[in-house]
């Protein structure tokens, strides 16, 4: 018998504490936001893409202009090579290889560089995002904000996506200190 009492304390014990979880899930307010459409449309995400492109730029078109002196040389090497004599021949195919090294080096450290900057600047975003997001959640008492890795199905009712960005670009228009 106290078995018995016990199991039914218990279940309805277990039915109660669901019952209250239950309505506190209903009253829960739950948000998400698109973590991909704020990375892409974010006016701080084109603004990284410029700058790394200006601070970069000159570097690649070295890099470029390198590449087609180093493809000229090959082709006079491959066109001139008999009517050389042995010691141009030599000299020639030494600097190709010397450049061609230094080309590859310096084509390493070029990507290195951009991929150091790219992961910085993507770094600053995320954290930018991330204040954002919780800014907004705290500002509209939102209880769990989930994002496009972990949700099937969002309705446009609870995306703050919108608003995420929007205050992103109303960031980005305030002046610099």
């Amino acid at each position: 018998m106290k078995r018995n009492v016990l199991r039914i304390t218990t279940g309805l014990l277990l039915v109660c504490l669901l019952a209250i979880s239950g309505a506190a899930v209903a009253n829960a307010k739950v948000a998400f936001v698109n973590i991909n459409r704020v990375m892409e449309q974010s006016p701080q995400a084109e603004a990284s893409l410029r700058a790394l492109e200006e601070e970069f730029s000159p570097r690649d078109s070295e890099l470029v202009a390198e590449r087609d002196a180093l493809r000229r040389m090959q082709e006079r090497l491959q066109r001139d090579s008999e009517v050389m004599g042995a010691d141009q021949r030599a000299q020639l195919e030494r600097e190709f290889r010397n450049r061609s090294r230094e080309f590859t080096r310096a084509q390493d450290m070029f990507q290195e560089d951009l991929n150091v900057r790219r992961n910085d600047e993507l770094a600053r975003l995320q954290r930018l995002v991330q204040s954002v997001i919780l800014d907004i959640a705290r500002a509209d008492n939102v209880d769990l904000v989930v994002t496009e890795r972990t949700v099937l199905f969002a309705s446009d009712r609870i995306d703050m996506t919108g608003k995420v960005l929007e205050e992103l670009r109303r960031q980005h228009q305030r002046p610099r200190r």
